[in-house]
């Protein structure tokens, strides 16, 4: 039997990947992190055990994914977005690893992506910025050596803030310096839900616009130049000058 970590995507049912909801709609049994996974993701599953783990700690969830081992049965693990970014399945994989129980991690499509979708933006644009920093706000205090805000801010690269709508006037006083009281920003709420909100302005105005809106919590922050740079270079991958081997090479590696 196996564990599956599966990225349930951003909330919108239909951005789950082919692997995924095949899984779930196979497996047997279902554990979901219902606080912020929409039900309709379970759609077409015929699993006999469904279990909504918004309020189980740890050891409540392993015991679940051990029982469900000694009865070799296939377990589907669903998180928010993309499990790899801030889907805490690091200390359950130290788990499963310590009582040797398999698992595999299956991606998703994640709030970064869908919000960058709903504001029709790309976050990499040619002499505009070619790099994106997905971080938290937390206190300075909290996050590693050098990873704390006003530090990342140095690079002035496209930022995708998790988890600081609440702290969105911290969040410009430490970005202001590097990028500018003119920087443009955009917060997008719950994307991809039926309930999205979004709203977009600058360093300057945003922490006003948010707090009108009220938004206080599951919402992203972008933060960068491209998402109202309108003078940037063409990318070389579709030049006409670009020969078809080199264009596939550059596909390719992308």
């Amino acid at each position: 039997m196996t564990i599956y970590f599966i990225g349930a995507g951003p909330g919108d049912p239909e951005l789950i990947t082919v692997k995924g909801q095949r899984l779930i709609r196979t497996c047997p049994v279902i554990l979901y992190a219902g606080s912020l996974v929409p039900p309709q993701v379970l759609d077409g599953h015929r699993a006999r055990l469904v279990v909504n783990t918004a309020k189980l700690d740890l050891d409540a969830i392993v015991a679940l994914l051990q029982e469900a081992h000694l009865r070799n049965e296939d377990v589907v693990r669903v998180h928010s977005g993309d499990p790899s970014l801030y889907g805490a399945i690091g200390e359950q994989i130290r788990r499963l690893e310590t009582i040797r129980i398999p698992y595999e991690v299956i991606p998703g499509v994640t709030a970064t992506a869908a919000s960058a979708a709903t504001l029709k933006r790309e976050l990499t644009l040619p002499g505009v910025s070619q790099t994106v920093i997905l971080t938290r706000y937390a206190t300075k205090k909290s996050m590693p050596p050098g990873e704390a805000l006003a530090d990342l801010a140095r690079h002035r690269a496209t930022m995708a803030i998790h988890l600081g709508v609440q702290h969105i006037e911290r969040i410009v006083a430490d970005l202001v310096p590097h990028y500018g009281a003119d920087c443009p920003v955009a917060v997008v709420f719950r994307a991809s839900w039926p309930d999205e909100e979004r709203v977009e302005g600058t360093l300057a105005d945003i922490a006003g616009k948010v707090r009108a809106a009220g938004m206080e919590r599951t919402a992203l922050i972008l933060v960068g130049h491209v998402l109202d740079a309108n003078h940037f270079a063409d990318s070389t991958l579709y030049a006409s000058d670009l020969s078809a081997r080199r264009r596939l090479f550059c596909q390719m590696h992308r």
